[in-house]
């Protein structure tokens, strides 16, 4: 087994690693099909053996052509590293700066099986989010890293370690772009052919920025979105006895059977994966499984009837789930569902990421290489189906939202009843979770959508999280000691308790509140997976007073090694993506991407350890332009420093542009902002007084 002294040593050229293929037993991606020209295949092998000298291209082109046959991509499994992948302690990285090592550290967890989704094909979560395109390019970004100085930056396009730089101690070590494509030529199409040529890549969001942190993340992004989902659609803070039925358990998805216990409901999963469905079983995640529509059915009515809290993993299509429950009111008038949504990786729903109910697992994987055409028939005509089963329940008290995969816009496409009436482009039939649940405000300024029922009393408690600058704020303790994350989860607890003693807002304090209870729970349900970690949702405010609390107990030496601040990109300020984290911009920017992209150069030029840009991620592919940053702390007064100036831009960018589109709670919050510093000045909007003004002068 190699040495992470080995790993770090640059490419194994002299002997080349054995060919040991695909490993038997493990998940791998689904077969790509890029439809290559001969000339764009000999393209593409040509640009995988640049990597490599002379005289071993003879040996190694056989083998990559064979790859981009078989598997549509040149991955170099011969490159795969025998060594056991996962997050060593920082001090056991050979390195210049301590910092390199705190990349490593992330990077190696990215690609730890217990981790990834296919880590052999480097795919940590979502079907295609990437770290790296091939294992050529891990290979030269961790020698890079071992070699690196505080006066060097490391700049990474796509995947591909461009090389070290000259820079300064103040800039960032690191510079990630991901799949910056032209627009014009940012289609699922050229993407295909451009990732198959070895030439971009999709890094989702925290795989090819190397900040995720296993389903962690999504657990407790799921545990707050079912909690206000039952605050704004059932009017109730107990969910006991309340079903919330989805789909997926897989990189990401596999978080909402563990999140439905934390809430206490009862969680009905389907997956037709039974490797992921087994994987999350293992895991203690999924409490009970079956294969059976009829034990499935039977199960749950048991658990509303008991109150129980219940995990149940359904191995079938989401879509013969969704029918049968139809069915059942249809024919019992019981309708056996609350809540419901969907967390298939629709963004990428003809090669892997949604599978039609027409076909078992196996036969959708050959048809989707065989016959792509007729696969994609397939896939629109089973969302018909689920949407039009969908539709029905909702006829009845039941609640559905999307979950910002691109269900309800693939579900379009496919001619599917989505549609609202006099909605704008980025609105269907039912709300996106950002809209409705995580950053909705009543639009004082701008015009609001419409609004569903809400039972009386509850607004106050689901409204405007992303306006206030809440969202998913995150740390990885490198030492890899779980004690030193238990002294983390302590300090920010008591930050939190501090603030709500100080007096907050009943909103913000609700908020708090909740993550209080998140940090408990966490610990108690055991959530890490991979790198000591932590995830909770925080305002700008909370941020800088845990960052500078933790870096604080680095220097007295309670935290033993350095801690990676990080967030996901779907936050206040990392995302412009017109149909999940901007769905709520009304005043017609949701198309734009400059938050996104400020904030990216803003958090450079802020502190920020490294930097990402991606497009892609969470939609999918040209549907979103987003960004992320690790920031690692040493407990030095410069890191806090950094830390304060770069936390507070990565925050107050994205409220001040809901701000300017016309959102009231934001308007608010930057105006108490700009009161508490004087250094901070922002263009305020001014809303039409009189509507016909407008009306007035569109009829001259």
């Amino acid at each position: 087994m190699s040495s992470l002294q080995a790993l770090c040593s640059g490419l194994p050229l002299r002997p080349l690693p054995e060919n040991r293929g695909r490993q038997a037993g493990v998940p791998h991606a689904p077969v790509r099909t890029p439809s290559l020209s001969p000339v764009e295949k000999q393209l593409a092998l040509r640009n995988a053996l640049r990597y490599f000298p002379p005289d071993v291209q003879e040996l190694l082109a056989p083998e990559f052509a064979q790859e981009l046959q078989l598997y549509g991509h040149i991955y170099m499994y011969r490159f795969c590293p025998d060594i056991e992948m996962r997050a060593y302690p920082i001090e056991q990285y050979p390195c210049q700066t301590k910092v390199a090592a705190a990349i490593m550290h992330m990077i190696m967890n990215n690609l730890d099986p217990a981790v990834a989704q296919f880590p052999q094909e480097l795919v940590t979560y979502g079907g295609n989010g990437q770290v790296f395109s091939n294992w050529a390019q891990f290979w030269l970004t961790m020698f890079y890293l071992s070699k690196m100085t505080e006066e060097q930056t490391l700049v990474m396009y796509s995947g591909h370690p461009l090389g070290l730089f000259p820079s300064s101690r103040s800039a960032p070590r690191l510079v990630i772009t991901n799949g910056m494509v032209i627009p014009n030529y940012s289609s699922r199409t050229e993407y295909e052919k451009l990732f198959a040529l070895g030439v971009t890549m999709y890094g989702q969001m925290t795989a090819g920025s190397y900040c995720y942190i296993g389903p962690q993340g999504i657990v407790h992004g799921t545990v707050l979105t079912v909690l206000n989902a039952a605050r704004r659609y059932l009017g109730i803070e107990d969910l006991a006895g309340k079903v919330f039925v989805t789909s997926g358990l897989g990189g990401m998805s596999g978080a909402q059977a563990k999140a439905a216990v934390i809430v206490g409901c009862i969680g009905v999963i389907a997956e037709v994966d039974k490797a992921a469905l087994e994987k999350r079983h293992r895991q203690g995640w999924l409490m009970e499984v079956t294969d059976s529509l009829d034990r499935c059915i039977q199960r749950l009515r048991e658990a509303r009837k008991k109150k129980e809290v219940l995990s149940l993993g359904y191995h079938g299509n989401v879509v013969a789930l969704w029918e049968r429950l139809v069915h059942e009111l249809d024919t019992t008038g019981e309708c056996l569902v609350d809540l419901g949504s969907d967390q298939t990786s629709c963004h990428n729903p003809f090669n892997g990421g949604y599978y039609p109910v027409q076909l078992s697992f196996t036969e959708a994987q050959s048809l989707m290489a065989s016959n792509p055409a007729v696969f994609k028939d397939l896939v629109q005509e089973s969302l018909r189906r689920q949407v039009s089963a969908i539709n029905r329940l909702a006829e009845e008290k039941f609640f559905f939202w999307d979950y910002g995969n691109a269900f309800l816009l693939e579900a379009q496409r496919a001619g599917a009843d989505v549609e609202k009436k006099g909605a704008g482009r980025t609105e269907f039939r039912y709300p996106s979770y950002v809209q409705h649940i995580m950053g909705r405000d009543h639009m004082t300024f701008g015009r609001c959508a419409s609004p569903q029922w809400v039972p009386h009393g509850t607004r106050e408690r689901w409204r405007d999280i992303f306006s206030q600058g809440f969202g998913p704020f995150r740390w990885v303790c490198t030492s890899g000691d779980p004690q030193d994350l238990a002294v983390t989860d302590e300090l920010a607890t008591s930050v939190l308790e501090e603030a709500i003693a100080d007096g907050v807002k009943v909103s913000v304090k609700l908020q708090y509140m909740d993550n209080i209870r998140w940090i408990r729970e966490a610990a108690r349900h055991r959530l890490v997976v991979g790198s000591q970690a932590r995830i909770l949702y925080s305002d700008q405010k909370g941020r800088v007073a845990i960052a500078v609390a933790i870096n604080q107990a680095i220097a007295c030496r309670r935290i033993k090694a350095p801690v990676v601040l990080s967030r996901d990109h779907h936050d206040v300020s990392g995302t412009d993506s017109p149909f999940r984290e901007t769905s709520n911009i009304y005043d017609g920017s949701a198309f734009c991407a400059d938050m996104a992209v400020q904030n990216f150069v803003g958090d450079a030029c802020r502190g920020a350890t490294w930097v990402a840009l991606h497009n892609g991620g969470g939609v999918g592919w040209g549907e979103v332009i987003n960004g992320g940053f690790g920031l690692v702390l040493d407990g030095t007064p410069e890191a806090e420093g950094r830390a304060r100036l770069m936390l507070s831009w990565d925050v107050s960018n994205g409220v001040a542009r809901r701000c300017w589109s016309g959102n009231q709670k934001a308007y608010e919050i930057i105006c108490q902002t700009m009161q508490e510093n004087s250094t901070l000045v922002v263009t305020l909007p001014h809303k039409v007084e009189d509507e016909r003004v407008l009306q007035q002068a569109l009829q001259l």
